[in-house]
């Protein structure tokens, strides 16, 4: 199937039928689905999906149709539904496409080897996962979800500009979701890994990981109210990263919602934070030569050392404050146009090991988990979750600690970060290193 030249026929009947400007954008994808239970196959799904989505622009009035069809006769009738859609739609001035521009072509996004690996090596992965889930620990009694998975996919983007752009990649990843029991006692622990290379991917160490969440948590206590040190590990430290990253979007700016508006330039964390958005960072799960609407995607420090140096842009946010797109136009689906978005998203790691950043506290709080981040205000940034974790005494993990809750403000949470590790760890496309917060107030019995 060739992509790109459906994605230009469809231009040229979009310009035919009178549009003055318009995009094709194609995606076709396929994906693997293992699940087992006792080392038994429970669900093996492929699935594969095509379609595109087209973008018209009438006089500054927006059109947007998909269909799951590319033949001629389809791309005809979704180009005449798009054209249709954009009469009906306000004007807007900033309702523009962009120029071609020059990307990176050399991004390493596919791996050969994920799509030679017979299926039932693949299965053996996500047996794996499980076996070292339950050697682990024999509390570990139940394991409820130990999995495999691959995606492959193909882009291709033509716009009536001349920008043309067309890639492909793939991934994997195996995750687990256990349970430890204990005298009636139960705990839940998960992993994941997903990688870009199939000979990286580490399904013990993801099964001996969710086994060790869980089994070290039984027995777990409260403890009394107080300030102490408080450190995130890597996938708490992303949790609250991503509740900051909405207010790194210009479009969050530009409708006044963004917890960072009017501080370009300004001190808004602790100078021993730096958060990055890179589009083509190596082994990236989101990299990409281009972003959702051709843009070449690039490497964005947008708070170096506590300082805010610059938001997010798709097309139409630059357009408006007349500067440049970041190449951050997000699409996950030909359904939909892009929208901001970030991609590759993380703290820089610091130059610490976690030993070392631990040894100083003479009492804290390692939190592992956190509840109720859904409930975060991310336009305030306030935030009241429930806490599990680990109690710090001299410089050591001690017992296991629940029934606390910690309560605060983002920005205010992030200017007390005092030391930044180096384990940093991508879950997805959001990752961070393990993070110090000098002092926090718990909330306990």
């Amino acid at each position: 199937m060739n992509t790109l030249e459906i994605a230009r026929q469809a231009v040229e009947i979009a310009q035919k039928l009178g549009s003055k400007a318009t995009e094709a954008y194609i995606l076709h994808s396929k994906a693997l689905s293992i699940e087992v239970n006792n080392q038994e196959v429970e669900t093996l799904k492929l699935a594969e999906i095509s379609g595109v989505g087209i973008k018209t622009i009438l006089d500054g009035r927006l059109g947007f149709a998909y269909s799951s069809a590319l033949d001629r006769s389809s791309l005809e009738e979704v180009v005449g539904q798009s054209l249709a859609n954009a009469k009906e739609t306000t004007p807007d001035e900033y309702n523009v496409l962009p120029e071609p521009g020059k990307y990176q072509e050399d991004l390493d996004l596919y791996d050969q080897r994920i799509g030679e690996v017979p299926v039932e090596e693949k299965i053996e992965q996500a047996r794996l996962v499980e076996r070292s889930a339950r050697e682990y620990d024999p509390r570990v009694k139940r394991v409820r979800k130990a999995s495999y998975q691959d995606s492959e996919y193909y882009v291709s983007l033509v716009n009536s500009l001349g920008l043309e752009s067309s890639y492909r990649g793939n991934y994997c990843g195996v995750g687990a979701f256990v349970v430890a029991e204990d005298q009636g006692e139960v705990q839940t622990g998960w992993s994941m890994d997903i990688n870009r290379k199939y000979d990286q991917l580490q399904a013990a160490k993801a099964g001996r990981e969710a086994g060790e969440k869980a089994a070290i948590m039984l027995g777990a206590t409260t403890v009394g109210s107080q300030r102490v040190p408080i450190v995130f590990d890597p996938y708490v430290a992303t949790e609250f990263l991503d509740l900051m990253s909405n207010g790194l979007t210009a479009e969050a700016v530009q409708k006044g919602k963004s917890l960072f508006a009017g501080n370009l330039g300004q001190q808004v964390v602790s100078s021993a934070l730096t958060i990055i958005d890179d589009g083509r960072l190596e082994n990236g799960i989101d990299s990409a030569p281009v972003d959702g609407e051709g843009v070449p995607t690039s490497r964005n420090v947008l708070i170096a050392e506590g300082v805010l140096q610059k938001f997010l842009y798709n097309t139409y946010t630059a357009k408006k404050e007349g500067v440049k797109s970041t190449g951050n136009g997000i699409r996950c689906s030909f359904k939909g146009s892009a929208e901001v978005g970030t991609t590759n998203f993380f703290i820089q790691p610091g130059v610490v090991s976690l030993e070392e950043l631990l040894a100083p506290i003479e009492k804290g709080f390692y939190v592992t988990e956190v509840m109720g981040m859904h409930t975060a205000n991310p336009i305030s940034g306030d935030f009241s979750l429930g806490a599990s974790g680990i109690w710090i005494e001299k410089g050591q993990k001690t017992k296991p600690v629940r029934g606390v809750a910690i309560a605060g403000n983002i920005l205010e949470l992030m200017e007390n970060v005092d030391l930044v590790a180096n384990d940093l760890r991508f879950f997805g496309s959001t990752g961070a290193p393990t993070v110090r917060i000098k002092g926090m107030s718990i909330s306990g019995a």
